[in-house]
């Protein structure tokens, strides 16, 4: 069993460390665009009639509905298509609150007279003792605590994304990525949810506000990001260590 374990941490400590080596003397490497849902949803064919088609009398015609007419609609709408997400948000966020409790209490018990054994007690302690006080308890406990939240964030991006599937109700599922490389720093933008194709505006673009469980991820991986993370050893001990 002991060894086993051992196995499995030395692989996991070898995988974690096989990442980190990718970029070892030289930038990281780019994911493979043609292993990705994206690519895989454009493989995919149409619809087998499309409902802005154009029919055979409609293919001269100037005010053909067809998509790629003068007035057709090139909105996202299958599986394959690509609308633009334009992901820009501006919030800020302060929080305060301070608590203050006090308490005090005080307890005294004292035997004077108990069918005479006190007096025959105070005979027999030292001087200046005595039992008119036997019990005395004083307690004073105090708490106060002050908390504070203050967040700004701002982040404007546009990234095209993908329609993967199409749910049975309409909704359209959306799944996009973007990789710049700069240096030795690779930045990675993922976004992914669900959205309305009548919410999708004539420029075939949608903000982030009109998508439903939307996932959104900016970050990067590269030497710099490398340093700035603690080790894998320091991130086990820090997560199994009670002090």
């Amino acid at each position: 069993m002991k060894n086993s374990l051992f196995a499995f941490g030395f692989c996991a400590i070898a995988v974690a460390g096989c990442a980190r080596l990718d970029h070892i003397g030289k930038p990281p490497t780019f994911t493979s665009a043609t292993s990705t849902q994206e690519h895989n949803a454009m493989l995919s064919p149409g619809l087998p009639l499309r409902l802005d088609a154009a029919g055979p009398t409609d293919q001269a015609s100037l005010w053909s509905g067809a998509r790629q007419s003068l007035l057709g609609d090139r909105r996202a709408i299958q599986r394959g298509d690509i609308l633009t997400v334009v992901v820009e948000i501006d919030e800020e966020a302060e929080i305060s609150n301070a608590t203050d409790r006090s308490r005090s209490g005080s307890e005294s018990l004292g035997i004077p007279g108990l069918f005479g054994l006190p007096q025959r007690i105070d005979e027999r302690l030292p001087e200046g003792a005595s039992t008119a006080e036997a019990v005395s308890i004083n307690s004073a406990s105090s708490s106060s605590g002050d908390g504070s939240v203050k967040r700004n964030e701002k982040l404007t991006l546009r990234v095209a994304a993908t329609v993967v599937d199409v749910l049975p109700n309409g909704v359209l599922s959306i799944a996009g990525s973007q990789e710049l490389r700069v240096n030795f720093e690779m930045r990675e933008l993922l976004v992914s949810g669900y959205v309305r194709p009548e919410d999708i505006s004539r420029q075939n673009e949608i903000t982030y506000d009109k998508i439903a469980t939307a996932r959104v991820s900016y970050g990067g991986r590269g030497q710099i990001t490398d340093v700035q993370q603690p080790r894998l050893g320091q991130q086990v001990l820090d997560s199994v260590l009670p002090f």
